[in-house]
């Protein structure tokens, strides 16, 4: 049985600023600490920041301003980024994709196919080891693109709504085991969504952002149970928090 090191890796970005050119600000002076092993969902309406402010941290693109630290400071393989799209590489089987990782952090054939096969396991995709990209689903092409962020046991999990363009019920599957996987291992979360019922399932706190320069305009932690099932979203506490999003997001700025 596979162990893992229970302790995610803390964020820290003060007075952050990014723009592209003179004349597009997308993040101005945003600050935000996520504690190490925290679940957090970025929300906001299209166009805020969202998207570049998880490149930030994940040292995609540098800050113009300001500083994104993270603690410890060293992690080298222990950062994983999921896309929009699940970009597997076509040639390639979804066991040889999930393993590229591996691959290249000089990992034995052997020994990363092993890990991979697990990770396959872990998101329910055993069966489909020796296909190709061209022939999965949406939703399996998603799991595939998971199950290669998380063979190397990253303890930051980065993810840009992965989950977008699936239909409701693979969606509502695909949240569900995202959280049990984060509940074992212990990394940190940050989950960038348009979704407020995705959000209110999947995190322990939420964050909306303005419409213009990433501001902060809510912050919020969600008072909902640890262990989450479907059944969650018909209760009155869920709903609750879904008001509270909803109304953040509706409020102009």
């Amino acid at each position: 049985m596979e162990t893992f090191d229970h302790s995610g890796i803390a964020v820290r970005l003060e007075h952050v600023r990014r723009a592209f050119g003179e004349h597009l600000l997308v993040v101005d002076d945003l600050s935000l600490e996520i504690a190490a092993g925290e679940f957090i969902a970025i929300l906001g309406p299209s166009g805020c920041g969202k998207s570049t402010l998880l490149r930030l941290i994940a040292g995609l693109a540098p800050a113009d301003a300001g500083k994104v630290a993270l603690h410890p400071a060293d992690t080298k393989f222990q950062t994983a980024f999921v896309f929009q799209d699940a970009q597997l590489l076509p040639w390639r089987t979804v066991l040889e994709n999930t393993a590229l990782p591996l691959e290249l952090m000089g990992m034995t054939a052997a020994e990363r196919l092993a890990r991979a096969s697990a990770a396959l396991r872990e998101v329910g995709l055993s069966d489909a080891e020796a296909r190709y990209p061209a022939q999965l689903s949406g939703g399996m092409r998603m799991r595939a693109s998971l199950a290669r962020a998380l063979i190397t046991k990253p303890r930051l999990l980065l993810l840009d709504e992965p989950f977008a363009a699936l239909d409701e019920i693979t969606r509502f599957r695909l949240d569900a085991r995202l959280r049990e996987l984060w509940l074992e291992r212990g990394m940190t979360v940050v989950f960038v969504t348009h979704s407020i019922t995705e959000a209110a399932f999947l995190a322990d706190r939420a964050v909306v952002l303005t419409r213009r320069g990433c501001g902060i305009k809510l912050d919020r932690r969600l008072e909902l149970p640890g262990n989450r099932g479907n059944d969650l979203r018909l209760t009155p506490q869920f709903a609750r928090e879904m008001q509270g999003l909803l109304t953040a997001m509706e409020e102009e700025g």
